[in-house]
């Protein structure tokens, strides 16, 4: 089986050819358009329903018109309750990226939630090479065996054309019943040294092979006892500021790429807002304190830690005051096939009236860009 599964893949490498081409052709596009439309359409990923560009004619228009800058893939459609969504087999797979990618002028981030274990849209049932958990690698703490399992995912991961590995979690494992993190066997552990020398292995492995990596979730979630996907979570009580360490010492060794926030509420960084909407958590703490210099990418904004507690043009305003560059619509909490729209529409609306400054979106445009073109180039 295993055999089998490996030739599938090494079958897709001539088209892996022809996506390189394609893909490194628009980065001297993105220089020579500095329109409003496409720096506000790049800060947008936003998350569809189809497996076949004939079925998603939204994200089409998505991509082709409002330029949004990425694209977030699911195996599973929570609110349809269906196994139907992006991913039906590797070729299926591959041929819809690389559909995705020819109408774009920019080059997509094409993302998934590949993290390995229990969130794992690469199913092997679908022709896919196992995966491990992040709790499974921290137990062994073996550099071989994190390095092989990161390597593997990195390799399918460049063979679909996805580019952006919406992982490795940062998260301390403190609280084991953490219905999210702990259960789910998303963290490594909750020894600090264990989770950073596996980031670090993690991290190598993907950039090795082209994968941006996207450390999640900002300041950290391993302490909570509720999930920000199903209401508001607040963590002021459990979180310590050792959550913080894998953050530290990775963006003090120059760690370039992505980090996810996350929507839990902490009063101790924050009084008024959960850390996505927090411009004293992600500018003053992330930005200022920490130095990271990379994009900032929030969790889903559909999510109802957010949308049940914010109106979508106040959630959008905050995050990006707060400093959030990339906004995660995953449609997949809830399903809006005109969100990439209406947040644009919002984005427009909230400029013109001078609550969120050009500067601002410069910002995150030229952090989008940059995180573009170094992934083009191969320059890390």
């Amino acid at each position: 089986m295993r055999h089998k599964i490996t030739m599938t893949i090494k079958s897709l490498t001539t088209a892996g050819l022809l996506f390189f081409f394609i893909f490194s052709r628009p980065a001297v596009a993105a220089q020579q358009s500095d329109s409003l439309s496409v720096k506000i359409g790049q800060m947008l990923m936003i998350g569809f329903r189809g497996t076949t560009l004939e079925d998603a004619p939204e994200i089409a228009a998505d991509i082709t018109k409002r330029r949004i800058g990425g694209v977030v893939l699911f195996d599973f459609d929570v609110p349809a309750h269906s196994h139907s969504r992006n991913i039906i087999s590797p070729q299926q797979l591959a041929r819809l990226t690389l559909e995705l990618q020819k109408l774009a002028n920019i080059p997509l981030l094409v993302a998934i939630d590949q993290e390995g274990g229990k969130v794992n849209r690469l199913k092997q049932a679908r022709g896919f090479p196992p995966s491990v958990s992040a709790a499974y690698l921290g137990r062994l703490n073996n550099p071989d065996s994190t390095s092989s399992a990161a390597s593997q995912t990195a390799r399918t991961l460049k063979t679909m054309h996805i580019g952006m590995n919406l992982a490795p979690v940062a998260d301390l494992n403190t609280n084991p019943d953490n219905p999210v993190i702990g259960k789910l066997d998303r963290s490594f552990s909750p020894d600090p040294s264990v989770v950073i020398s596996n980031l670090q292995l993690i991290i190598q492995a993907y950039h090795i092979n082209g994968i941006i990596a996207t450390l999640k979730h900002f300041p950290g979630h391993g302490s909570s006892s509720s999930d920000t996907h199903l209401d508001f979570t607040d963590i002021t009580a459990s979180w310590s500021e050792e959550e913080l360490e894998p953050y530290r010492v990775l963006i003090a060794s120059g760690y370039p790429d992505a980090i996810m926030t996350a929507h839990v509420f902490n009063g101790k960084l924050d009084t008024l807002y959960p850390a996505t909407l927090s411009k004293q958590t992600l500018t003053g703490l992330l930005r200022d304190k920490l130095r990271f210099k990379g994009v900032i990418i929030s969790d889903d904004m559909q999510m109802k830690a957010i949308a049940d507690h914010y109106e979508l043009e106040s959630a959008i305003q905050l995050a990006i005051n707060a400093g959030v560059d990339l906004l995660l619509f995953g449609n997949n909490a809830s399903y809006d096939p005109a969100i990439a729209s209406k947040a644009t529409e919002i984005i427009r609306s909230l400029l013109q009236k001078k609550i969120i400054t050009p500067e601002r979106i410069d910002q995150s445009y030229q952090r989008i860009m940059e995180l573009k073109n170094r992934y083009l180039s191969g320059k890390r």
